[in-house]
């Protein structure tokens, strides 16, 4: 692949812009579903103080277009599936954004109604973005708001009719950079876990992921944002998830476009092997053509998805 075609900076301006052009074209098949679904409750990540967090005058704005930013109170957002479908598995949804924003609508509210209309109890994760404006270290806040969501809605799994062994994480762009945070840094609490409660997801979805921040890899805004534009070798290579596969990583789902030209396809596929070399579960399909966002032009992406769900009985067949 000549890695020249692809821009290695891309803009947080720009990047929304496309994603507000795909959230246009989703009306073929999300807006014009019969969802049922509705959104539960809203709850807050913390109980007390958000930790890692400093006092300013940051606001959150743009949820009345779908597209978030300045967030200092993160909060998990629950669709519970009909009782009759209900399998026991969980979702936790984190969409993506560059880490400059939150594509909430596009990649939050309709995936959450997708999954719960299969049975799937799906929370949408609104984490706060890296800023050093609002957090004494920037490039460790969306991770500790990705563990606190894993460990709230696996400690109030009986609550909400969960199982326990059945929560899993759902990232798209940055959010999967974050969802493969998650997935591969486990074994470090960075929150408050006194109880010891698992930090593990049990399988991975990661759509169009982000899943290094080197160089000849990452996308530039998304590797800016989280780690500034000199970071250490150290954090370089602690934050490129590739580098942090082990063994007990969870089974994994990806999925890319190959033309894809924000986010070169080059990371799920190096992702994909490291996972198979260790005989971590993982399963892949990339699609020819659709480019960045493609989840809103191709509306049978998710169909392979809940198969796989099904083939590991997360989902009921």
């Amino acid at each position: 692949m000549n890695r020249s075609s692809f821009p290695k900076l891309v803009s947080t301006k720009r990047y929304t812009a496309m994603k507000s052009m795909a959230l246009a074209a989703l009306s073929g098949w999300l807006f014009a579903s019969s969802f049922t679904a509705n959104a539960q409750e809203i709850i807050a990540l913390y109980a007390g103080t958000v930790p890692n967090s400093k006092a300013s005058d940051v606001q959150e704005s743009g949820a009345d277009k779908g597209v978030i930013k300045g967030i200092t109170k993160p909060t998990l957002e629950y669709f519970k599936p009909a009782p009759d479908k209900a399998s026991g598995a969980a979702v936790i949804i984190i969409p993506g954004g560059g880490y400059g924003v939150v594509v909430y609508q596009g990649e939050g509210i309709n995936m959450a109604k997708a999954l719960a209309e299969q049975g799937i109890a799906a929370f949408i994760l609104k984490y706060r973005l890296p800023s050093d404006a609002i957090m004494p270290d920037k490039k460790i806040g969306p991770l500790q708001d990705a563990q606190q969501a894993i460990k709230l809605v696996r400690e109030g799994a009986a609550k909400w009719g969960i199982d326990a062994n059945k929560i899993g994480v759902m990232g798209f762009s940055a959010g999967g950079h974050l969802a493969s945070t998650a997935a591969t840094h486990f074994e470090k609490a960075y929150v408050d876990n006194a109880s010891n409660t698992s930090l593990r997801p049990d399988f991975q979805i990661l759509i169009y992921p982000v899943i290094s921040m080197r160089d000849s890899l990452t996308h530039g805004g998304s590797h800016d944002a989280l780690l500034g534009k000199n970071p250490s070798q150290q954090d370089l290579d602690l934050f490129s998830n590739e580098l942090q596969v082990r063994a007990n990583t969870p089974p994994t789902y990806l999925t890319h476009a190959a033309d894809d030209k924000l986010v070169d396809v080059d990371n799920s596929i190096i992702y994909f092997e490291k996972l198979r070399h260790l005989k971590v579960p993982v399963e892949m399909h990339i699609y020819p053509k659709g480019d960045h966002g493609f989840i809103f032009r191709h509306p049978g992406w998710m169909e392979p998805l809940f198969d796989w769900m099904k083939i590991n009985q997360w989902i009921k067949p």
